[in-house]
């Protein structure tokens, strides 16, 4: 992967695939499925800053799984793999800390 530094409290992430879902034999074409809610967290800023200028640490982690809005941050493609850019309030929970 190309070397991307998210800026200040952003956060890339990459959507973990949804299971495809397969009932009474029809398949669900990729268009009409939903996007997944999950994500791992590929790259981290290094934090925004306080009115006194001090970086506030952020609390997500590269490596962290999370759970993000369905419509939330900015769809990139980066090296031809698809990811999301998004502050870290957008993150809605962390999974499995």
């Amino acid at each position: 992967m190309a070397n991307v530094k998210p800026l200040a409290d952003r956060i890339l992430l990459r959507r973990l695939e949804a299971e495809e879902v397969v009932r009474g034999g029809i398949i669900i074409p990729d268009t009409a499925q939903e996007k997944p809610l999950e994500a791992v967290v590929v790259a981290v800023g290094d934090g925004r800053r306080n009115d006194e200028g001090e970086r506030l640490p952020l609390e997500v982690g590269v490596g962290d799984r999370v759970l993000i809005s369905k419509y939330g941050g900015s769809d990139v493609k980066i090296d031809g793999v698809d990811h999301v850019i998004m502050r870290e309030d957008d993150v809605l929970a962390v999974l499995g800390k």
